[in-house]
């Protein structure tokens, strides 16, 4: 069995220009993802989530665009092949889940020839054969009578349904990975569940990989094993996602679990992290996340960490933080200081 990740993503810079300048929206971002894994990228809105998995598929919106970075699959490095190549590569291989399912569809096609369009255009597929293929896959994501609901409209189907034929299309190209940005934002709770048991269903029974965008830690810890964290356009800590969230190693992330709820214990107030994310037209000076942090020191301010290895020997975990060796005693720390100003 191959070791080499399915998908693996070097030092990825997207920036945005402005009137004023340029605006650095994502950082030297590296990842990857393995065959039949599923792989959570998280952060608050900004961070730069939604444009990295934009520019794996070349689907930037203007006037962004990739300045420098490496794409690999299955080891192979593809980005020095020419445009079309390059998209014929990347799409054969993975395909997208959009957040807003109302707008990802044609409102004026009916779902089923949404789904088959695809197998009919690419796979090379006759219409009855590409038909049998969309009705196959409405079925793979729950969705119940396909024959007569392969007709209607989007706007004639509820949120969570239109969420469904989304997959259903991102699956019909045949792809080894899906890309999900945020594919449960906009649905409630009972809703969300359902959408992210296909998603379960689908690694285990197709093994198809996964890289998950969201916000929310509830969404990525019912989905997948490993965890990036993103903050200001990079990623400040990575692991498997149950040690991050045993033990995290980066304030960010330690900030941001403190800010889920806990169902056990009745509170007057959720916590928040305070300050606000940087602007990322501006140049930063130190750890962007240290205006905000409860743990910087001077150091903090003036020396970018880089993201280095913060676990114990044969641990895959990464962290971008100057007092990584401080981390077991962070609640602690916070307990302390929340004493001292009663």
């Amino acid at each position: 069995m191959t070791t080499e990740p399915l998908l693996e993503v070097r030092d990825l810079h997207v920036d945005i220009p402005l009137s004023h300048g340029r605006l650095h929206a994502v950082r030297g971002v590296s990842l990857s993802v393995g065959v039949a894994e599923s792989v959570g990228l998280v952060g608050e809105s900004g961070s730069g989530k939604s444009l990295t998995l934009r520019a794996l598929l070349g689907l930037l919106p203007r006037p962004a665009r990739i300045v420098s970075g490496t794409i690999l699959i299955d080891g192979e490095d593809v980005t020095g092949l020419p445009a079309k190549r390059l998209h014929r590569r990347l799409t054969d291989t993975m395909s997208m889940v959009f957040q807003d399912s109302l707008t990802a569809l044609n409102p004026v096609m009916r779902v089923g020839e949404q789904i088959a369009e695809a197998p009919l255009r690419r796979l090379g597929k006759s219409r009855g054969e590409a038909r049998a293929i969309a009705i196959d896959l409405m079925n793979k994501v729950g969705i119940a009578d396909p024959e007569r609901r392969y007709e209607l409209y989007p706007h004639e189907l509820s949120g969570g349904m239109r969420q469904r034929i989304c997959i259903a299309i991102a699956l019909s190209t045949k792809p080894r990975l899906i890309l999900a940005d945020e594919p449960t934002t906009a649905l409630d709770v009972t809703i969300q569940a359902q959408v992210l048991r296909v998603l379960r269903q689908l690694k285990q029974e197709e093994h198809v990989s996964l890289l998950l965008v969201s916000h929310d830690l509830a969404v990525v810890s019912q989905t997948c094993s490993r965890l990036y964290v993103m903050y200001a356009g990079k990623v400040v800590e990575s692991g498997a996602l149950l040690d991050l969230i045993a033990e995290p190693r980066h304030p960010y992330t330690f900030s941001l679990l403190r800010s889920v709820p806990d169902p056990d214990h009745r509170v007057d107030r959720l916590l928040t992290i305070p300050g606000q994310p940087p602007d990322l037209s501006q140049a930063i000076s130190g750890c962007s996340f240290a205006p905000r942090c409860p743990f910087a020191v001077d150091a903090c301010h003036h020396q970018e960490p880089a993201l280095e290895p913060a676990g114990a020997a044969g641990v895959e975990r990464r962290s971008a933080c100057l007092r990584v060796d401080t981390a077991e005693r962070w609640s602690e720390m916070v307990a302390e200081e929340a004493v001292s100003k009663q």
